[in-house]
């Protein structure tokens, strides 16, 4: 897939999710097979731009190229500065948020709210479009509610625009994430345009990645919490669909390798105090799926520092590994 002057290979992405795809994330699901990743929102209001949340998520050093940041925001014109301050701050594409379904953001007419109002859109994506000369792409659902799917609508408005790629989640705002994804309105988005489009939603694994592919067309796929402590499913599924053959599950020992790395980043990015209390989330994705979740849970969460969440992980996933072995 290209996207502008970069081309995305493979074309697997890893979607933007707030308080999740920061840097140390990023690069990681970059490591694993990820063709590109998109930053979390940042807010295009700026007087928040210089809280620290805000300068660790404009934090781009050391990332490979596209540096993707996703904006959000309802004004036109504050939207188009965010993006010229966003370009000074190092990233190479820009990515506006029409996907997001949470309340506090639609109740601020931003997110998946401005899908009520076609005309509002196309006024944000020409001052976006014209305030830079990188790329800009849209991160969209497939309506606002399930009785007006206006997805492929928009999709043109995005295309008038200039918009040079577009991603699309399979639910209406109205059912945030719950229910499945559907397809077939996706499908229509790439017959109607001729600029990228990426499909996002319900990819959990290599088999429904190859389907979802199939029924879209679509040029990529974005992947979003399907990621969340298994960065390497982007491995998984290019594996798959290059030879029709699945990658062994990885092993407690290869899992906590990965972990410990994440780990690592996460402190050097946030500092020790934020890094532990931050990696927290990610502790428990990683062992979701895995023999005493809740004990181990319980007792990494207690961690204050990082030599003892470090610890704790070591001992978790070398004790798993013992056990299969």
């Amino acid at each position: 897939m290209q996207i502008g002057p970069y081309k995305i290979d493979p074309p697997l992405v890893l979607a933007p999710m707030a308080g999740v795809t920061d840097k140390p994330f990023r690069l990681l699901c970059k490591r694993l097979g990820a063709g590109y990743a998109v930053s979390e929102m940042t807010i295009s209001d700026p007087r928040f731009w210089g809280t620290k949340k805000s300068q660790w998520r404009m934090d781009h050093v050391g990332e490979p190229e596209p540096v993707g940041v996703q904006i959000a925001g309802a004004d036109p014109r504050l939207l188009a500065d965010a993006a010229r301050y966003n370009v000074q701050q190092g990233a190479e594409v820009i990515d506006i948020n029409m996907g997001c379904p949470a309340k506090k953001v639609c109740s601020a007419w931003a997110g998946s709210a401005l899908l009520q109002d076609e005309s509002l859109v196309g006024r944000i994506l020409d001052a976006v479009v014209g305030a830079v000369d990188i790329p800009v792409t849209l991160k969209i659902r497939t309506g606002w509610g399930k009785e007006n799917r206006n997805g492929v609508a928009i999709a043109r408005i995005a295309q008038s625009a200039g918009i040079a790629a577009l991603a699309v989640h399979g639910r209406t705002r109205d059912m945030h994430y719950t229910g499945e994804a559907e397809y077939e309105t996706i499908a229509e988005i790439k017959q109607a345009v001729h600029i990228p489009v990426m499909a996002n939603g319900d990819i959990t694994d290599p088999e429904k990645a190859k389907k979802v592919l199939s029924v879209t067309g679509a040029d990529a796929l974005m992947i979003g919490r399907a990621a969340q402590g298994r960065p390497w499913i982007f491995k998984e599924i290019l594996h798959y669909l290059e030879t029709g053959e699945k990658l062994p599950e990885p092993t407690p020992k290869e899992v906590g390798s990965i972990l410990i790395a994440h780990l690592e980043q996460l402190y050097e990015h946030y500092g020790e105090r934020d890094g532990v209390r931050i990696a927290r989330k990610h502790l428990g994705w990683y062992a979701k799926d895995r023999e005493e979740h809740v004990r181990f849970r319980a007792v990494v969460n207690r961690a204050e520092t990082a030599l003892e969440q470090m610890s704790y992980a070591r001992q978790y996933f070398e004790l798993l590994e013992g056990e299969c072995g």
